[in-house]
């Protein structure tokens, strides 16, 4: 066990981490608008002066646990009308494809307890062109690419500073700040660089009025209270102007009330940028920040360094060498993770993704029955509030470090998302993934009718169940790694997960006949019309990927039922019955046992949606997308000796099949045993897999250079029309960004590859091989005249997706596009961003650009190739 592994055993590592958000404005959380607008309510203009109610936002931020007190970094380059507190982008109605982020920033290293992190900011030496970005992406219609900060050409001359933030944990409580900037220029230039503190708000709200305090101390300290916090100090070196106002809205500037000589949140920015009289004379405040005012040569480098910690003692003898400690200790973890990972360059994108996914934990704070009804130091809320968004959720109470997708673009957590999330923290921290699953499914986040909650912007919308599926794949890696499995993480998880199958069972399932609807379920734009919108009266869509979802959710609460059956036979009934569910979904899809519905099309040899009125006959909606391949995803293989520990089990589940022999005879050739006299439990026979794979694997329709597409490439030339509602739908496949402004114009299943159903389908692919063996061979790609195993070809997708990343034979990487300045400058090639989605023709990254939620999946799949599958 080396030392990080060690530090893992104690929470109190994990006090102090990148808890601070990328993006707080524009949020749901802090919308009290009358209109339920939040792009407008808060925009990156107004956040400066504005306090926020629920957390914070920062550059390379920090915080506790509890979001009390925060540190993050402020810069300006002297040219700039504001400092540079936070990252900016567009929001939803700017960009021709929804919000971005328009900065470049990295996360290039942590450790799973923070005891080491670094992350890079490059900021221009030229003034931000903030306005020209607005303008430009304003003036591009949605067939065009979005405008790109690099787009500008404001990195073009190297006129730019590199801004290496580190931390070092010396004690769970202490934690060294090394702020490393490097002129990459050709020319002198001058910065200045803000390292700044301040305490969340939590004064104003009319519930706890006494203010923390921050006040400069003697030398070098500035001393830091609040009686939630045990005394702590911040030292630092070097002559810095230190600078304080409060964290307090500047209603003068925002509303047009309120005094002009307070010393607002705005304060410090009024006061460096414009000279003005907003700092407090008298050195205290609930916002400071030191002023490092820098010149620097060119090619020059300068260090900043501080302390955050319990003593207000200034030494920095043993600074560096305890970062240098810290990072040794960081490389041997990542070592011993990587050890078979002979390549240098798939351990770089490895570490980057696994460091990715830490930097994005996010402190998250909502609580909607005082969100909906007010807080009594503020003014109402609008009427109509607790009838508006979310107001079925005022139970839902989240106080918590959550995992996010994105901090910037989505800087609330999705649970589809977590799911993925967690099967990669698995990888570092087992104990946060178990966490995070277990988290959304407590009483104060589970609606009390067995919803997860999806998201903030609309908790009630409906995601994949495949919690089910992350939570036995983390079982089992503790199983493999340690040699046991925690029962008790899988016996509470399981009882939860029961709950809110039944939810699915009651609610998606319109006619209790096992077909099941669910609306967009998380694909968005995938399908010819919004499967969110009202359909007629006696309309139900019944859909292929819903009825998929909730057959891979029974057979995984099965395997779970099973796995619990082995030491307390009173899982023994549970798993009986989902074995049953998963036998009365595998008919009715197919259009057995006396239903009317079957998704499978004979005369295709596909899945397909179908738009059922009452009375009239079944429409069939023949799209070819993902959302048609998810039955793919309903596989488990159950072996022979397991069985025969469960008698009881067995007995049942043998009679049921002899009972309905129509059913048995749908679920794979049960009564063949495979390979090492294994049984497989799936949607799909070997003609019908295969029959699916023709198109998966055919690079004319879903196979791309870099892994599957999400809507085949078919449609093209053969667009798919359908008359919705009296009107014309139309979907087409396009690799890149949607020409199509469903959900808000920045959702894309149109075309590009997505690495989280990508995942599932390798994940597939393997357990179809764990029962058909090397026997089983399938053409791949299609029409190729080549034919493997299916482990070979789950081999060659995760060797495709690897590819968007990796260098290729003349060191490009797909995912960089056609940036020069990125595939060649050492400055830029090795640090990796991980988007939200990629293009289905090159590889290119698309989307949120820090989205290493589920696109850090590619640390599983590098994992995989070289340490087998878990």
């Amino acid at each position: 066990m080396n030392e990080e592994q060690r530090r893992l055993k104690d929470p109190a590592w994990k006090k102090w981490g990148p808890y601070v958000s990328d993006r707080q404005w524009g949020t749901v959380r802090e919308d009290y608008s009358a209109n339920q607008d939040p792009w407008s309510y808060t925009t990156h203009d107004m956040a400066r002066s504005y306090a926020y109610r629920w957390g914070e936002e920062g550059i390379a931020g920090i915080s506790d646990d509890k979001q009390l007190l925060c540190f993050a970094l402020a810069l300006w380059n002297k040219k700039d009308p504001i400092l540079k507190e936070r990252y900016y982008g567009l929001n939803n109605a700017e960009g021709n494809h929804g919000e971005d982020v328009k900065e470049l920033y990295y996360y290039l290293d942590s450790t799973p307890t923070h005891s080491y992190m670094k992350m890079l900011y490059k900021y221009p030496q030229q003034a931000f062109p903030y306005e020209q970005l607005i303008e430009e992406n304003r003036r591009r219609d949605r067939s065009m690419p979005e405008y790109e900060l690099l787009d500008t050409g404001i990195f073009d001359q190297d006129a730019y500073f590199d801004v290496f933030t580190e931390y070092a944990k010396r004690t769970e409580d202490d934690i060294l700040v090394r702020i490393t900037i490097h002129n990459r220029s050709t020319q002198a230039a001058s910065l200045s660089v803000l390292p700044t503190l301040w305490f969340r708000n939590t004064w104003s709200w009319g519930y706890d009025p006494g203010k923390p305090h921050l006040g400069k101390d003697h030398g070098n300290v500035v001393r830091i209270l609040h009686p939630k916090i045990a005394t702590r100090f911040c030292t630092y070196d070097g002559q810095p102007v230190a600078l304080f106002c409060d964290n307090d809205t500047n209603t003068h500037r925002l509303y047009g009330y309120g005094e002009q000589d307070v010393y607002y949140k705005d304060g410090i920015n009024e006061h460096v940028v414009h000279g003005a009289h907003t700092v407090n004379p008298e050195l205290y405040g609930t916002k400071a920040a030191l002023h490092y005012d820098l010149h620097l040569e060119a090619g020059a480098s300068h260090t900043i360094r501080l302390q955050l910690g319990t003593t207000s003692q200034q030494d920095f003898s043993q600074f560096d060498a305890l970062f240098a400690v810290r990072q040794l200790e960081a490389d041997i973890f990542y070592n011993d993770l990587q050890h078979n990972i002979p390549d240098d360059d798939l351990r770089n994108i490895q570490r980057q993704a696994l460091s990715g996914m830490l930097w994005n934990k996010q402190y998250y704070y909502y609580n909607l029955h005082k969100w909906i009804m007010g807080d009594p130091g503020m003014p109402p809320p609008p009427p109509g509030r607790d009838k508006g968004r979310n107001s079925h959720w005022l139970h839902l109470h989240n106080a918590d470090v959550i995992s996010m997708p994105d901090k910037w673009e989505f800087p609330w957590y999705a649970s589809w998302d977590l799911a993925f999330h967690c099967q990669t923290l698995a990888l570092v921290d087992v104990e946060f993934a178990k966490q995070q699953l277990l988290l959304l499914t407590k009483e104060w986040y589970m609606h009390p009718s067995g919803k997860l909650p999806a998201y903030e912007w609309e908790f009630d919308d409906t995601n994949p169940p495949v919690m089910a599926g992350a939570a036995m794949e983390i079982y089992h890696r503790e199983v493999i790694t340690t040699g046991s499995g925690d029962r008790k993480f899988l016996e509470g998880i399981f009882h939860k997960l029961t709950i809110h199958f039944t939810w699915w069972v009651n609610r998606k399932d319109a006619d209790g006949l096992n077909i099941f609807e669910g609306g967009f379920l998380g694909m968005d734009n995938i399908g010819v019309f919004d499967r969110n919108s009202h359909l007629p009266p006696d309309a139900v869509l019944e859909q292929a990927d819903g009825t998929g979802w909730m057959a891979s959710f029974a057979l995984n609460m099965l395997h779970m039922a099973i796995e619990l059956a082995r030491e307390d036979d009173v899982y023994t009934a549970m798993a009986i019955k989902f074995f049953e569910h998963f036998l009365y979904i595998a008919g009715a899809i197919a259009g057995i046992g006396g239903q009317s519905v079957a998704l499978w099309d004979e005369e295709d040899e596909f899945f397909y949606d179908q738009l059922r009125y009452a009375g009239k006959p079944p429409e069939t909606l023949r799209t070819r997308s993902l959302a048609n391949v998810v039955p793919l995803f309903a596989v488990q293989v159950l072996e022979s000796e397991r069985l025969k520990q469960l008698p009881a089990f067995t007995a049942h589940m043998s009679w049921f099949l002899r009972h309905r022999p129509d059913l048995a005879a749908m679920v794979s050739r049960w009564y063949e045993e495979g390979s090492d006299e294994k049984h497989l439990l799936s949607l799909l026979r070997g003609h019908r897999m295969k029959r699916i794979l023709l198109r998966v694997l055919d690079e004319d329709e879903f196979l791309s250079p870099h892994g599957v597409r999400s809507l085949s490439k078919y449609h093209l030339t053969q667009p798919y029309e359908y008359k919705f509602n009296g009107e014309k739908m139309r979907i087409r496949y396009v690799p890149g960004d949607s020409d199509s402004n469903m959900f808000g114009g920045n959702s894309n299943w149109r075309g590009p590859v997505w690495i989280p159903i990508n995942y599932l389908m390798v994940m597939s692919l393997r357990r179809f091989h764990a029962y058909y063996s090397d026997d089983f061979r399938v053409e791949y790609p299609t029409h190729s005249g080549k034919f493997m195993s299916l482990r070979e070809i789950a081999d060659g997708l995760t060797e495709r997706l690897i590819s968007i990343f990796r260098r290729d034979g003349d060191g490009r990487r797909p995912v960089f596009n056609h940036y020069e300045k990125l595939q060649q400058d050492p400055h830029f090639r090795d640090y990796i961003l991980f988007h939200e989605y990629f293009h289905g023709d090159d590889g290119h990254g698309l989307g949120a650009s820090h989205q290493t939620g589920w696109s850090g999946l590619v640390a599983n799949l590098i994992h995989s190739l070289y340490n087998g599958w878990l």
